[in-house]
């Protein structure tokens, strides 16, 4: 008989109906290895999986990287880990990619996934850091041939509850990319002022309804009213927008709350400084003749990119830049809606 403690079976999480709804029920989904078929099914109907995330612009990416066996990349911004398989894969076992991931809640679960795929590493390097970072991986292991950074959050933490990063779910507001630095946005609204909160909802994501929304802020901390969870913060929203009696209200209440969920997640996550120094650092960790892409989802990243680009084009740093953004195939963004407002750029170092 076998002496080893024998684990308790574990029963899978009961729903209530013919479906499950909630993040945690859909067991189905967060098994996409066992139950392709089902995965397969939520996928065409448009959605993404539970506790999975759909990689845009596969191809677009591998077009213009040109990756070849024995070269070096890195993935800036690992996630899931579908952009880097398919990286890897690329390489045929000869080269290495390094993959760079702040989430420390996701890092170890996509790390699992790829080992699983066969990517060992022999050929993969899972680095967790911010990909301001990125010049701490240069340092060890020398200048690279190609560099992805994917600036999207992934579907995981969008569609997880736990993490807040939806207005949509129930869920504390937090919104950090890593949850264990910083301040969530919840306490982030308990101490910004006014003209604080008004111009963070202007500048990242242009919100026409800042104004009210700050000063409704205000007013809920001035009443002792709790902004904790995604609720309370949708909720004071729609009340606000609702006593502006606007044409489209619902579409108009959506809209907003989107936005300043945005806003608040580039806040907390200081998601412009860090792509600033991210940027900045980039001709430095590619080698001469290397190429760099990159997926923006918002005008003010797009923007910066755009910026540095050109900037550095000018300067003689870049040799090659794209002059026009790369968007998704109609069919694509038919099968995966978040690619709808996906841009891609990039850029080519000048070879020395």
């Amino acid at each position: 008989m076998d002496n080893k403690e024998q684990q308790p079976h574990k029963r899978r999480v009961r729903y209530k109906g013919t479906h499950p709804r909630t993040f945690a029920e859909k067991y189905k989904e967060h098994n996409p290895e066992k139950y392709k078929d089902t995965i397969e099914k939520v996928i065409s109907k448009g959605s993404t999986p539970a506790g999975m995330h759909i990689s845009i612009c596969v191809k677009e990416i591998l077009d213009f990287l040109e990756i070849k066996p024995g070269q070096t990349g890195i993935d800036a911004t690992l996630g899931y880990g579908g952009h880097t398989s398919h990286m890897l894969e690329c390489l045929k076992g000869k080269g290495h990619i390094h993959g760079l991931d702040v989430d420390p809640i996701e890092i170890e679960k996509t790390k699992t996934r790829l080992v699983k795929a066969g990517f060992g590493e022999d050929i993969l390097t899972v680095w967790q850091m911010n990909f301001a970072d990125i010049d701490k991986v240069v340092d060890k292991v020398g200048q690279v041939d190609f560099v992805l950074a994917d600036l999207g959050v992934s579907s995981m933490q969008i569609d997880n509850p736990e993490r807040g990063f939806s207005y949509k779910i129930e869920g504390p507001l937090d919104l950090r990319l890593n949850p264990e630095k910083g301040i969530s946005a919840a306490e982030r609204l308990m101490e910004v002022t006014r003209d604080e909160l008004e111009g963070m909802l202007v500048e990242n994501a242009d919100e026409p309804y800042a104004a009210e929304i700050a000063r409704a802020v205000m007013k809920a901390r001035k009443k002792k009213q709790k902004l904790e969870t995604t609720t309370e913060l949708r909720n004071l929203i729609e009340e606000t927008l609702m006593e502006l009696h606007l044409e489209n209200p619902k579409q108009e209440i959506k809209k907003s709350c989107q936005r300043t969920f945005q806003a608040l997640r580039i806040d907390v996550n200081s998601e412009f400084e860090v792509l600033e120094e991210f940027l900045g650092k980039l001709p430095d960790v590619l080698a001469p003749g290397g190429k760099a892409a990159i997926l923006t989802f918002h005008s003010g990243e797009d923007r910066m990119v755009k910026q540095f680009f050109k900037e550095y084009k000018k300067l003689g740093i870049y040799q090659e830049v794209a002059k026009d953004v790369i968007r998704p195939s109609a069919e694509e963004c038919v099968r995966n809606p978040r690619a709808k407002s996906t841009k891609m750029r990039w850029a080519v170092k000048a070879k020395e």
